[in-house]
């Protein structure tokens, strides 16, 4: 069979636990449910706190909340972690491995180091980092183990590229466009805003709780997610029945509710890389109100498909929901526009660009070393592994 026609077995890892909300775990859920669509056999490795959420997730064990980027990142660093995922890629002995932030401590790094395949290496964050800062010459020496570089976004590469420098390759983070366009809409009783998304210091939910006071008493928040602010916030506003606070909520009912809200809005601090939330909101057919940060810049632009404010100021912020609730031909143009805009970060046209690149990597399943061997893993070298697997 030619190379092109070749069903390559992917694994794909993500630092991250799968079964708690994140951007990353998204797109490589999304993308792994895009590719195995497109008829690749993959499966996707990561921490996991409960069940797999999905038949295709091969869980590690449980994450270990670690402070990142002025947020909590679910990682899993532990050895049981490590040994987890030298058996899962020995048994498995993939044709090409695809590592989201490979050098994220757990089992992004663990399979680089290992590299018993070809890898692909995604890179996400943004802003400020301790790890690249500091510890950028064992990273470039990893770094040679990785036979394709892409980042999401050019804050994306501001980050990676000066602590180990190299050719990337920028793929935007992808949508299932169909998933917004045809679910149902969650049922609304008048003025409704939407937020998801942590609830901590930079992603503004403090800001857009300040601006909902200068709002009218016809209005709703719908608050989503949870994080460590927020028993702080609920007891700040408990007296405001215009503010619903959600909790967790599945992403069935997150579609629904991004679809039936009036506004969404991201007023988000800093540290976003890249706006994916944006686009799902104009998939959704949505109006956005979010802060002008880079990362979503690189996705929206002001007053052509979202209003983006200066982050950080309530007052503006209000104005411009207001304007979002009240001018129905505002919202027509800047939806019309988005929905086009989100056109442009197709899942399925990501997918397709990642099978390309699995294929140049692994042409006819031809390892650049041999395969991981099961002397790693010998009953000799892992009898204390074994007991900390059960």
């Amino acid at each position: 069979m030619a190379s092109s026609d070749r069903v390559l077995r992917v694994g794909m890892v993500c630092p991250y636990s799968l079964s708690v909300p994140g951007g990353v775990q998204a797109q490589v859920l999304g993308l792994g449910r895009e590719l195995r669509r497109m008829g690749m056999e993959v499966r996707v490795l990561g921490p996991c706190d409960g069940p797999p959420p999905a038949t295709f997730v091969t869980p590690l064990g449980n994450s270990l909340p670690t402070a990142s980027n002025g947020s909590i990142a679910p990682v899993a660093p532990d050895p049981a972690c490590v040994f987890r995922t030298m058996r899962v890629l020995f048994d498995e002995q993939f044709d090409v491995l695809h590592l989201h932030e490979p050098f994220a401590p757990g089992p992004t790094m663990t399979a680089m180091l290992l590299h018993p395949s070809p890898v692909v290496a995604t890179f996400h964050a943004a802003g400020e980092s301790a790890s690249y800062k500091y510890g950028n010459a064992p990273m470039r020496a990893a770094a040679k183990n990785i036979g394709h570089r892409v980042v999401v976004s050019k804050d994306a590469l501001a980050l990676v590229q000066p602590a180990v420098p190299g050719e990337y390759e920028t793929l935007f983070n992808g949508v299932e466009l169909d998933v917004y366009r045809t679910s149902a809409e969650y049922p609304t009783t008048g003025p409704t805003i939407f937020f998801c998304g942590r609830h901590e210091e930079r992603k503004g939910l403090d800001v857009l709780l300040e601006a909902m006071q200068l709002m009218g008493p016809e209005v709703t928040l719908w608050i989503a997610s949870s994080g460590p602010d927020t028993e702080r916030l609920r007891a700040r506003t408990s007296a405001d029945p215009r503010i619903v606070w959600l909790g967790r909520i599945s992403d069935e009912e997150k579609v629904a509710r991004l679809k039936g809200a009036h506004v969404f809005c991201a007023p988000s601090l800093h540290g976003e890389s890249f706006g994916v939330v944006l686009i799902e909101a104009m998939a959704a057919g949505t109006c956005i109100v979010a802060s002008s940060l880079d990362g979503y810049r690189n996705v929206a632009t002001d007053d052509v498909d979202a209003l983006l404010v200066p982050p950080g100021d309530p007052v503006v912020l209000a104005d411009s929901l207001q304007r979002a609730l009240s001018q129905p031909q505002l919202v027509a143009r800047l939806t019309i526009a988005g929905s086009r805009r989100a056109d442009d970060f197709s899942m399925s046209s990501l997918a397709q660009r990642y099978v390309e690149i699995y294929h140049a990597l692994s042409p006819e399943r031809v390892h650049r070393r041999r395969p991981l061997s099961p002397w790693l893993l010998s009953p000799r070298r892992t009898r204390h592994t074994r007991m900390m697997m059960q």
